[in-house]
């Protein structure tokens, strides 16, 4: 498996040790309370996958291209037409722009974290960090919306309720909420036929039926403890609770009947690619139906300081395919309506195309005052773009929304109050979320 590293040269791994002590350890308020009611009800049937785009994604390369602006802005691309009337992205979302009618950009997303420590948090959380973190940091200062949903919503029988592919994002983790509630780590490329849970070979007597007695078990699951040296060396997926949380999902005819890609049609794995993103977005599919209420898609690689745009034929493109597939196949299926599909990313990319002399080629460094998030599914509605930057995509200026309006949105579709307030184990009262207010237009 590919390890990508952002600008500042951390491999994600060395991210994860550092961040171990962190991820361990009026009117309004009552429309927003019948909001969060109406959501409840319907909380057993909704879900979320999340495709994180580690790095921050150029808006001007997706979702917000800028064809009127000076050749140093536009960038190499052209706009194209999608489904959706007056509705333009850049050129290599043409699968997108096909089924626009099927989504929402929104485009005024922006906020003040311009680094990728403290933007992953922001974006991840819904809560600012509450001191200055470095570039490279792992923080946790609150908890992820995947560890929230693990909290509020449960585990379906035989499977975690929130897992993380193919490893855990830098501000993913429980914080407070405890090891119990962190991502379950699929690592992996799903789509080789020699593809298993965590590398983990369940012992003989397991799979051919030939244990007899409660004291063979426990001998058969203690040796597959023991064999799951990788997961017994990570120091955050090694917590007990977690140990008996693999047991669970490796010996469950259900998880295991998720996990078996080789289930799906040859015409359903050739649509999501026959390749580990693809794949990861089929199994975050197959973990949906299986009741999981929140999958993580990790996705490195797109800090494009330089090399924007020859990157963009190959990430941009495989992005497009495979978010076009996983969206399609989620409304074919009849899932789509249930199914919250969101794909961003920590911040956007710079205006101005940077072409400092100690790089190769052009690129675009961080930018948290405008970024696109894409959003599709849970009864949002379809077609729509909300709120809009300037002409040059400089900032976020219309319909302005924070990363709490965002995840508040999160919340109420999966059927959390985020008005809640959390407990930490030493009884401080923590607000779900500071600012509870939703993005108006995504909730129908």
């Amino acid at each position: 498996m590919a390890i990508h590293r952002n600008c500042e040269g951390m491999e994600r791994r060395d991210c994860l040790k550092l961040g171990l002590g962190a991820v361990l350890g009026g009117g309004f308020a009552s429309a927003i309370g019948r909001r969060a009611q109406a959501a409840t009800a319907a909380a057993g049937k909704t879900s979320c996958i999340l495709v994180w785009l580690d790095g921050g994604p150029s808006h001007f390369e997706t979702f917000d291209p800028k064809p009127d602006a000076p050749a140093e802005i536009r960038g190499e691309y052209h706009p194209i037409e999608t489904k959706v009337p007056g509705l333009f992205f850049s050129e290599n979302m043409t699968k997108l722009a096909a089924i626009a009618d099927k989504l929402t950009i929104v485009r005024s997303v922006r906020h003040d974290q311009n680094n990728h420590g403290a933007g992953n948090h922001y974006m991840m959380t819904g809560a600012p960090t509450r001191i200055p973190v470095g570039c490279g940091a792992f923080v946790s200062f609150h908890p992820s919306m995947g560890s929230v949903v693990s909290a509020e919503r449960g585990a379906p029988p035989g499977l975690p309720p929130y897992f993380s592919l193919p490893s855990m994002t830098r501000s993913g983790g429980p914080n407070f909420l405890g090891a119990r509630h962190a991502p379950f780590v699929v690592g992996g490329d799903p789509s080789k036929e020699s593809f298993r849970v965590r590398d983990v070979t369940i012992p003989n007597g397991l799979m051919d039926g030939r244990v007899t007695g409660r004291r063979e078990l426990r001998q058969n699951l203690d040796s597959l403890l023991r064999f799951n040296d990788q997961a017994a060396g990570d120091p955050v997926l090694g917590a007990d609770e977690n140990y008996q949380q693999a047991v669970s999902l490796i010996t469950s005819p259900d998880a295991l009947k998720a996990f078996d890609i080789q289930q799906e049609s040859a015409q359903v794995r050739d649509a999501y690619g026959r390749n580990s993103f693809g794949h990861q977005a089929l199994l975050a599919r197959r973990l949906i139906e299986a009741g999981v209420p929140f999958v993580t898609i990790n996705s490195g690689g797109w800090d494009h300081h330089s090399d924007i745009f020859p990157a963009f034929k190959k990430k941009g493109r495989e992005l497009d395919s495979v978010v076009a597939a996983l969206i399609e196949d989620l409304d074919q299926r009849g899932l789509l309506d249930t199914t919250l599909v969101l794909v961003m990313g920590e911040f956007g990319r710079t205006p101005k195309i940077s072409t400092l002399a100690d790089r190769k080629t052009p690129g675009r460094d961080h930018w948290s005052s405008a970024l696109s998030v894409l959003v599709a599914g849970c009864k949002t509605p379809r077609g729509q773009v909300v709120g809009a930057t300037d002409r040059n995509g400089f900032s976020a200026i219309e319909n302005v929304y924070a990363p709490e309006n965002l995840v508040s949105s999160v919340y109420l579709k999966l059927g959390i109050n985020p008005d809640k307030i959390l407990y930490t184990p030493s009884g401080r009262p923590a607000h779900l979320v500071s600012d509870s207010r939703p993005i108006a237009e995504l909730m129908g």
